[in-house]
């Protein structure tokens, strides 16, 4: 009989998860608690290489080359529903499952994306910043209501049909873009589905909840952008990659568009991880490129900005941590949930 417990690496860990995982893993199995991210540049040593499982955040990024570094790993235990920084690929041609936490954070993620709508409709956060500096101009303050507004929202899963429901509440018209559309949303909410297109020139709040892929890599470019009404937001509270940045910010720069409300920008992490500027390897031209337009979206007047933080609720880290050891639990049970692998 075999006693040894499966070992389990854990990335990404802030200081409030680890009595939770500690609870999870206790007895149970071998564990290891980083706070560190999993990356190109990470010490890979003698413990961390006999990994079992591998779980981290989406501030990892796990390349074939980290990967090749493993010797016995056998499954990737994401703490979010994206995957795109896992090199799925490599994992499926070498018989590594990967697991993700959906479901998680509909609720938190729709209700952040509006928290964003308000702030740049009704210019919260910069009355503020002036308040504070004793820069009073009221006239510029003036926003639009959402009553009666057309939003448009892109991708209808589980976190876009929450949106729906809040943005029934808000009194608006829904408009939606899916490959899939959802007739008991049609139902329930009168959401009209359109093309992409329509939904574009039609609405006044766009709102995107799109997974990211290589299909839909800046579905929202130029070309799209030249759609929108003048008096138009944009949200975004998925993945960078689905906006053209330099198009975006052409747009509000020239006040094409009202306003835009980023969680997520392109090769975000060099500015929500400084530390990243020492990994010489990831900067590369474009990554580089990409990070001089994201600060300039960040001293746009007309631009609401946040590093990535429509996840975070105590409530929904509460379920990914369950999720995740449903997950792990699941697997050395013989079973496989929540795949991301096709």
């Amino acid at each position: 009989m075999n006693d040894k417990l499966n070992k389990i690496i854990f990335f990404d860990v802030k200081e409030d998860e680890k009595s939770l995982i500690a609870n999870f893993c206790d007895g149970k199995y071998d564990y290891k608690l980083v706070s560190e991210s999993l990356d190109p540049q990470t010490q890979i040593t003698d413990e961390i290489r006999q990994a079992d499982v591998v779980s981290c955040f989406t501030f990892s990024r796990v390349s074939s080359d980290v990967l090749q570094k493993f010797s016995n790993l056998k499954l990737i235990a994401l703490r979010s529903v994206g995957f795109n920084h896992i090199d799925v690929d490599y994992c499926k041609e070498h018989n590594i499952q990967v697991v993700n936490s959906l479901g998680y954070g509909n609720v938190t993620v729709a209700e952040f994306a509006f928290g964003l709508v308000l702030d740049v409709m009704r210019k919260i956060a910069r009355s503020y910043m002036n308040l504070r500096s004793e820069h009073l101009d009221s006239d510029v303050y003036k926003g639009f209501e959402l009553k009666d507004k057309n939003i448009g929202i892109i991708g209808t899963g589980a976190i876009g049909a929450e949106v729906v429901r809040i943005a029934n509440g808000f009194g608006m018209k829904v408009l939606a873009y899916d490959l899939y559309p959802k007739n008991e949303l049609v139902e329930k909410y009168g959401v009209k589905y359109l093309t992409l297109d329509e939904l574009l020139k039609e609405s006044d709040v766009i709102s995107l909840h799109a997974p990211l892929t290589d299909d839909n890599f800046h579905l929202i470019n130029e070309e799209k952008i030249s759609l929108m009404k003048p008096t138009a937001v944009i949200i975004n509270t998925a993945r960078g990659e689905l906006i053209d940045s330099k198009a975006l910010y052409e747009a509000l720069y020239k006040n094409k568009i009202f306003g835009a409300g980023l969680d997520v920008l392109e090769a975000e992490n060099l500015l929500t991880k400084p530390d990243t500027i020492w990994d010489f390897d990831y900067l590369q031209d474009d990554v580089v490129k990409q990070t001089l337009v994201n600060e300039r979206l960040l001293k746009l007047h007309n631009v609401v900005v946040t590093p990535h933080i429509a996840y975070n609720t105590q409530e929904a880290e509460d379920r990914i941590l369950h999720i995740t050891a449903n997950n792990i639990n699941s697997f050395f049970e013989g079973k496989i949930t929540n795949s991301v692998i096709r």
